[in-house]
């Protein structure tokens, strides 16, 4: 029996993430071509879709509205993320917003998302000109969001950058509090990524990019829907936990902000 109880230990803590995770969240850009089908994603158990709003110099990915109101009408949850670059964050984080506000004004009311999950990509940019954002302007970008909506948005980032970047300066404890604020999405297509710095854990793990992942496939699909080189992503929980977390820390433009919470950070856990 003792046995039998350390094998199913052994079994346990050898699966993969996935198994007690949510493999809910697609992330899309202008940059995918094909016309998504959400209809088939949400069959396929895709809770939300995270969409490029806007990126340098100020511009508007074209698809951006277009899609909300295709993944909206499909019943499935909706954010927005910001590619940044080294710019004036404020100018950034007010365009960001603007062009959300905006495109959530437009959508049929009776399939309007109850509000939309803000992100900040924060990663070496070799796209877009500006150069790459600094932390500090990272920090005022995330202030800003906080400011005008009440809420921490997310901060997108590879792994290895994000450590290496919040590694390299000495924080102080306003700035530590402010990023610890912020929910994390953490891109690593190799393994599951671990901790990093301020935050005690990832809340979500972009396993996949454009198809890349060196994960074996048979638990981490690479394709979903129509979409064949996809970027999909693991949420740290279950199915219910996600839909939870989404509506809390989604932004309504058409309400009046309400403070978010600080979280607590990882060091006085």
């Amino acid at each position: 029996m003792r046995l039998s109880i350390f094998r199913s230990a052994a079994l346990f803590f050898s699966l993969p993430v996935c198994a007690f995770a949510a493999n809910s969240v697609v992330n899309l850009s202008h940059y995918d071509m094909v016309r998504p089908d959400f209809l088939a994603m949400k069959s396929e158990g895709i809770l939300g879709v995270i969409h490029e709003a806007t990126y340098p110099p100020f511009a508007r990915d074209p698809k951006y509205l277009e899609r909300q109101q295709a993944a909206t009408r499909a019943g499935l949850f909706w954010g927005a993320y910001h590619y940044a670059n080294a710019t004036d964050p404020i100018r950034q984080a007010d365009h960001f917003l603007s062009v959300v506000s905006s495109a959530w004004a437009q959508a049929d009311p009776a399939t309007r998302s109850p509000g939309v999950l803000l992100v900040l990509d924060f990663e070496k940019n070799g796209h877009y000109p500006g150069g790459t954002m600094r932390l500090d302007q990272a920090i005022a970008f995330v202030q800003r969001i906080h400011e005008r909506t009440g809420k921490y948005p997310g901060i997108y980032s590879g792994e290895y950058h994000l450590n290496r970047t919040v590694n390299s300066l000495r924080l102080g404890t306003p700035q530590t509090r402010t990023l610890a604020s912020c929910w994390l999405w953490l891109a690593n297509y190799s393994n599951e990524p671990r901790a990093t710095s301020v935050w005690g854990a990832w809340d979500l793990w972009q396993y996949c990019g454009d198809g890349r992942c060196k994960l074996p496939r048979s638990a981490y699909p690479k394709s979903v829907a129509n979409v064949l080189k996809a970027e999909r992503n693991i949420f740290r929980g279950s199915q219910a936990a996600l839909e939870n977390f989404w509506q809390e820390h989604s932004w309504n433009p058409g309400e009046k902000p309400r403070r978010e919470p600080e979280r607590t950070l990882a060091a006085d856990l």
